[in-house]
């Protein structure tokens, strides 16, 4: 059994979620709403020596057809710089619809308007989990995305 640390990377928030591959359900765990990189690999760092992570994923952003958006490399480049910093295997999955997905469910819960923003990030990165574990086949390693720019540096 491997525990998995999944995240929903935003420019503001990053929602996280976790989940087990034994049992493959994933659950809402936080939100970093820190803005500097400094700070949030600080709190990425301390979830990841509470939960032991086995495996990374990080929802990959992109448009509903599925090309690349301004979010593509920034989600591309964040897995890369997970798995560079901390040695953890990390993979990229679509995470299209993910959010429409969380809102719903929020909704379903009774959890509507403002006070879903607290919520909505970690939610989605529960979405991109239980994506990665009904259809593992379709993960993507981030070193074989070629969305970055020219020069963009891992860290």
């Amino acid at each position: 059994m491997s525990t998995v640390l999944a995240f929903d990377f935003g420019a503001s928030r990053i929602g996280v979620a976790t989940g087990s591959t034994e049992l493959g359900i994933a659950h809402p765990l936080e939100t970093i709403a820190a803005i500097d990189n400094d700070t949030r690999f600080a709190r990425i760092a301390a979830l990841l020596k509470e939960w032991q992570p086995g495996l990374l994923i990080v929802g990959l952003s992109t448009h509903v057809d599925g090309t690349a958006t301004a979010m593509t490399q920034q989600t591309t480049r964040f897995a890369r710089r997970l798995q560079g910093r901390f040695g953890i295997r990390t993979l990229l999955v679509d995470e299209r619809l993910s959010s429409a997905a969380a809102t719903e469910h929020l909704n379903e819960i009774g959890v509507r308007g403002r006070r879903q923003k607290p919520a909505l990030d970690q939610v989605a990165a529960m979405q991109i989990l239980q994506t990665y574990f009904d259809t593992p086949e379709s993960a993507l390693d981030p070193a074989s995305r070629s969305d970055d720019a020219p020069g963009d540096s891992d860290d």
